[in-house]
């Protein structure tokens, strides 16, 4: 039954109809729970009550799979608006972005235009940009991307997808450039001939790339609700006398605020994952495929 949930609302996630709809009625029905605002400037305040609280952000102005110039041109200015606000107002927070919404799929040269202002704006502001990962489909170029751009600049990070098979070869690949990395386990559907199709061979993936990420010596960001990997982690800081400066744990906004109270208690770096806009359709959609149980806290919303 969940793995039925779970494709029913990867399903959803990508009808067009629904999410200009969604648009249009704004953040209603739940989304409110996972998403900070409609605009940065709604964010920053979320942001800057975290940043009280004692947690590190990376915010996401949503938006993907972008078929037109201006639209990507678009993004890429809300994201250097987004890092002028972050770094004028001195908040704690990193940016994240998709590169479908600069321009992967209409252009590698849109994309890099646009990705140098955006990184060329955080490093005067000294803010941290990661390249979120999206479906297989799109893996190589983004990785490609990276490189590129991880050649001429100090700020930018990725991130890799446990669920994958090839992602340990993109782990060696990756590791001379010095990466900054969120690994998590993967949020889309994806065929059994290039993702593995059992949790449990997921989650032993995901164990191997944390360990060999950080014995690599490279900084790792562990994107995770799930509490036997946060034990894991955990051991492995033990085991293999691990400073705590090498890693931090990010969590989704409005997800298992309890969890990340509580590793915040004990002294870890906890980052919130902060999404904004009102492109919240897909992003919701893929939040309850990864977790049905949030199904119910939307009904609720829809019944008020």
């Amino acid at each position: 039954m969940e793995q039925l949930m779970r494709n029913f609302f990867l399903f959803l996630s990508k009808n067009k109809t629904l999410t200009n709809a969604a648009k249009n009625y704004g953040l209603r029905f739940g989304a409110a729970r996972f998403v900070a605002g409609i605009d940065i400037e709604h964010a920053a305040r979320k942001i800057n009550n975290l940043n009280e609280e004692g947690f590190a952000v990376t915010v996401d102005h949503l938006g993907e799979f972008i078929d037109n110039e201006q639209e990507a041109r678009e993004s890429a200015a809300e994201c250097i608006h987004a890092i002028t606000v972050i770094g004028n107002k001195k908040l704690d927070s990193e940016v994240s972005l998709k590169m479908t919404s600069m321009g992967l799929d209409i252009s590698r040269e849109l994309v890099m235009e646009n990705m140098r202002k955006i990184l060329d704006t955080a490093r005067e502001y000294n803010v941290t940009v990661t390249i979120d990962m999206e479906d297989h489909t799109r893996c190589g170029k983004t990785l490609e991307i990276f490189k590129e751009l991880r050649k001429e600049y100090d700020n930018v990070g990725t991130v890799l997808q446990a669920y994958l098979y090839r992602t340990e070869e993109d782990l060696q690949d990756l590791s001379t450039y010095e990466p900054y990395l969120r690994i998590v386990k993967g949020a889309y559907k994806e065929p059994q001939e290039v993702a593995f199709p059992k949790k449990k061979d997921v989650d032993e993936n995901y164990k191997k790339l944390i360990k060999q990420n950080l014995k690599n010596g490279h900084y790792t960001a562990i994107g995770t609700h799930d509490e036997d990997i946060i034990y894991y982690v955990k051991r492995l800081e033990q085991l293999e006398d691990i400073s705590r400066d090498q890693f931090e744990f990010q969590m989704l906004y409005g997800i298992r605020l309890d969890l990340q109270q509580r590793l915040r208690m004990e002294g870890y770096k906890v980052r919130v994952y902060l999404p904004y806009g009102n492109d919240w359709y897909g992003y919701n959609m893929r939040r309850l495929a990864e977790r049905p149980a949030n199904v119910l806290f939307v009904l609720k919303g829809v019944v008020k």
